[in-house]
């Protein structure tokens, strides 16, 4: 029987009216003169993937996801998040822990805590709706199990998106409220499951990571779509 791939990142359905909110207005109140970042914000996500579609993971060449520390055991194969103060470098560790699974040691409920280990703790600017969003459900991750379905995959760059530098030239001092960067990071992923069973696929994502003078970036939320 054809076993088939589950999209892990991609398998949420966007940010949440109230954090969208929160994000846009509070957080970084320069973009909402930028239609482009508007519409980042705010517009329609890609829905969850058909369960045909790989799924995304980090690993491969030497990257800002090395920095970070060895999985606890509580949250399974979820790397921890790194010490890095730099929005692109964070963003793309991030990216890497997103597109990473590995259900053969690794419960769902463990999936969840790594992941929420990386989210800001300013709750005003947290989505966690957004983050968790990317985890497929208990029973999709179940058959995932079932298969002993893993993901790894290499990060090849990061950049800020055009709207966002266009809206920091326009005012720099926008940003200093919360200090959220908007990034997108593309790349590729690998996953794999019983008796060899394999494919590839190129992923991109658009994050929200906060990055405050003198501290180490977190993540506030996940894009429901991908800027460039």
């Amino acid at each position: 029987m054809e076993k088939r791939l589950f999209s892990l990142s991609s398998y949420g359905s966007g940010w949440s009216a109230n954090r969208r909110i929160a994000i846009v207005a509070s957080a970084v109140a320069v973009l909402l003169a930028i239609a482009g970042i508007v519409a980042l914000l705010t517009g329609g996500g890609n829905g969850p993937q058909a369960p045909d579609t790989a799924a995304p993971a980090p690993a491969g060449s030497p990257s800002p996801s090395e920095a970070a520390s060895k999985p606890s055991a509580g949250s399974g194969s979820v790397s921890q998040p790194p010490q890095i103060a730099e929005p692109v470098a964070y963003a793309k560790a991030a990216a890497q822990m997103l597109w990473s699974y590995d259900t053969r040691d690794t419960s769902r409920d463990q999936q969840l805590s790594g992941m929420r280990a990386w989210l800001t703790t300013e709750t005003k600017y947290a989505d966690w709706a957004s983050v968790s969003g990317q985890v497929p459900d208990p029973v999709l991750w179940s058959r995932m199990a079932d298969q002993d379905q893993h993901a790894t995959a290499s990060v090849t760059e990061g950049h800020y998106p055009s709207a966002f530098k266009q809206a920091l030239a326009d005012d720099p001092s926008a940003i200093t409220e919360a200090y959220i960067y908007v990034v997108t990071v593309n790349g590729t992923q690998q996953i794999a499951w019983k008796k060899g069973g394999g494919g590839a696929e190129e992923r991109a994502v658009t994050l929200a990571v906060q990055c405050r003078p003198n501290h180490d970036c977190t993540l506030a939320a996940i894009a429901p779509s991908v800027t460039q």
